[in-house]
């Protein structure tokens, strides 16, 4: 059997260098490397590896809207993603973007091998702690994980969906008959909840959870 082909896309150089090390190891060939979401599109569409695995928190371009990007140009490439970050709403991102397999950084040397030559084959893998939340999503007991970003009222919710459709905060205003500094401050609390700074992220996170009201 031909070996398994690997890019791996973290922008941690010495995290990436100890990622090829396991994997030669294992006889995976780790045939490109990227720094960040763009030039992992680029690596995966030049080089056509098994897996990509991938980082979520990378700078340019973050590693869920690269994995919705680089399967849109190659609907089959097999992202396992690799991360630290292990809350719902960027879980069930994640794997709406298109990953095949989910693991903690975390996780062991032959937990992540196990895991490459899973993805290669086609199969969904995932860590025990995704895992969990993966079973209790589809058995109907998950309630809170289908439902993005359980920390936001019903309001600061609905306020978020207009945010992310490109609502201005007096259009959200009239929208929703309140006052302008009541938007403000559900949308100064959205972006606390959701840590983000400004704007511009909070419409990034809003859509990467299928999350955005019609105008």
């Amino acid at each position: 059997m031909s070996r398994i082909r690997v890019v791996v896309a973290d922008d941690h150089p010495a995290f990436r260098a100890g990622l090829r090390m396991l994997l030669d190891g294992a006889g995976v060939d780790v045939v490109a490397e990227a720094a960040d979401g763009e030039e992992a599109v680029a690596a995966v569409l030049e080089h056509r590896p098994n897996v990509v695995l991938m980082d979520l928190q990378m700078p340019r371009l973050n590693g869920v809207e690269a994995t919705r990007r680089l399967l849109q140009a190659w609907p089959d490439a097999a992202v396992l993603v690799l991360t630290m970050v292990e809350d719902d709403d960027t879980v069930f991102a994640a794997l709406r973007a298109g990953a095949l397999g989910y693991l903690l950084k975390g996780a062991g040397q032959e937990e992540i091998v196990r895991a490459v030559s899973g993805v290669a084959a086609g199969d969904a893998v995932y860590g025990s702690t995704v895992a969990r939340r993966v079973r209790a999503f589809f058995s109907g007991a998950g309630a809170a994980a289908a439902r993005p970003f359980p920390a936001l009222s019903d309001r600061e919710r609905e306020v978020l969906g207009l945010v992310a459709a490109g609502a201005s905060n007096g259009e959200i205003a009239r929208r929703l008959f309140l006052s302008d500094k009541t938007v403000r401050n559900h949308v100064s609390s959205i972006f606390a909840k959701l840590q983000v700074e400004d704007r511009a992220q909070a419409i990034v996170k809003a859509r990467e959870a299928g999350l955005h009201a019609a105008l």
